[in-house]
């Protein structure tokens, strides 16, 4: 299972949760289930959004994740 934490506004487009786990093999895999779970708000910040994992930046989101590893999904920040 994946720990995946929200930040900002990522959190309130989820409903206001800080972390969860997730099932997922994909960073694609992951952002599907995790609209699935809380709706298209959340998708929209997902497509504009930067993944952690495991604190390293991973842009190619068809690539296997690590068993167990910690996603942060940041979206973009206001004011640098």
């Amino acid at each position: 299972m994946l720990t995946v934490r929200y930040f900002a506004g990522a959190r309130a487009a989820a409903n206001g949760t800080s972390s969860e786990t997730v099932a997922a093999e994909t960073l694609e895999a992951l952002t599907q289930s995790l609209v699935d779970r809380h709706g298209e708000r959340l998708g929209l910040v997902l497509k504009a959004a930067s993944f952690l994992v495991d604190g390293l930046t991973c842009h190619d989101r068809q690539a296997v994740l690590p068993p167990d590893a910690t996603i942060d999904i940041l979206p973009p920040f206001a004011g640098g």
